[in-house]
């Protein structure tokens, strides 16, 4: 079943097992300098690479070694994406928007990046079989991971009923009592998709109406298996080998209760994953990181930011490609520009040899 830990662990911070000296792998760098470096795919990863690389910047993507493609691979029906009057399933618009940036000559490597470093002209990203990908840019677009409750049960039986991902897990509860926890388009989408396994499913929310948009929510009031734990939180997840109930406070009158259930899936939100430039680039109070005005430039010169790595707000695969193909221009501009700049300081400093007087 799906566990928070493998998305933190695709991009964001490296795993003992990567950091441990005993099992490290030795680094490999040929010292090819890129012209581009992607870490992380997704609509943003996969936009950029698909403008790069028709700029001819030949751009190498660090997709991930599980879950290249991004949060999309986990998500059933997209109604919303442009070009797509019916709908499409998550993982195959991410593969057209692979193939798509394969055909104009982008690398992509199925790896995790275990450590980024930032420094110089010349930035690095080392991965986990201990290749070193050397770039003159990088366009960080790793995006986030699922965010936990924190309560008690939780890890004890992550993996034995409790689970961040509907479509990954939701098969193994057929015609049993499914609880969802959230209140968002992800948590209404989660709680819709389950009702074609569970007997029923109930959706707990802190609030008493719902912040999803106003179709999923009608869609999913509309739907007879499902129904709703309104003004409730859970408190904890209870079981010994496998999820049996959860407990649940109301969060008016703090009154608490016994709510029977085989299955929790959380939909609270994401954290982005962020840890590998933690301390090298400019993040907010939240984690994301943080860009110059409406641009995709970072704070450290040469490095862009695209996806939902930066953004809080909107979180829709088409702002996410959207950011992927500004931070593709911002990065082939900064690079002009920076062409523009040796030019003129070689043309200078030739001047100046020129006009210097001759040594006899």
């Amino acid at each position: 079943m799906s566990q928070p830990i493998q998305a933190l662990n695709i991009l964001g911070a490296p795993t003992a097992a990567q950091t441990s000296p005993a099992v490290a792998a030795e680094n490999t760098d040929d010292g090819t300098v890129h012209e581009v470096v992607i870490v992380g795919s997704g609509p943003a990863g996969y936009t950029a690479a698909i403008y790069t690389a028709r700029a001819e910047m030949n751009p190498v993507v660090i997709a991930g070694a599980l879950d290249a493609g991004g949060a999309l691979m986990t998500t059933t029906d997209v109604e919303n994406f442009p070009g797509f009057p019916q709908g499409v399933q998550g993982p195959e618009l991410m593969t057209q928007l692979q193939e798509q940036a394969e055909r104009f000559g982008a690398e992509i490597i199925y790896d995790d990046a275990v450590d980024i470093q930032l420094e110089g002209e010349v930035k690095t990203v080392t991965l986990d079989d201990g290749t070193v990908y050397r770039a003159k840019t990088l366009i960080l677009s790793t995006g986030s991971a699922y965010r936990e409750l924190g309560i008690d049960g939780e890890k004890e039986l992550s993996g034995k009923g409790v689970s961040w991902c509907a479509t990954c897990d939701g098969f193994f509860f057929k015609d049993q009592d499914i609880v969802v926890v959230g209140g968002g388009d992800s948590a209404v989408e989660e709680a819709t998709f389950l009702t074609r396994f569970g007997k029923s499913v109930t959706l707990v929310h802190r609030r008493d109406e719902l912040r999803a948009s106003k179709i999923m929510a009608r869609r999913a009031e509309a739907d007879p298996k499902l129904s709703f734990a309104w003004n409730s939180e859970v408190l904890s997840i209870n079981g010994t080998d496998k999820v049996e109930s959860v407990t649940l406070r109301d969060t008016i009158t703090g009154e608490q209760r016994i709510l029977p259930t085989t299955a929790v899936f959380e939909a609270i939100g994401h954290l982005p994953r962020t840890d590998l430039v933690r301390g090298k680039l400019e993040l907010d109070d939240e984690g994301y990181i943080v860009c110059q005005g409406r641009s995709t430039y970072t704070s450290v010169p040469g490095v862009f930011a695209a996806g939902d790595v930066v953004d809080h707000t909107y979180r829709q695969a088409i702002t996410a490609a959207g950011t992927g193909c500004q931070a593709a221009l911002d990065a082939e501009r900064w690079l002009t520009d920076q062409a523009a700049l040796a030019d003129e300081q070689a043309k200078a400093e030739q001047a100046a040899e020129a006009a210097a007087p001759a040594v006899s």
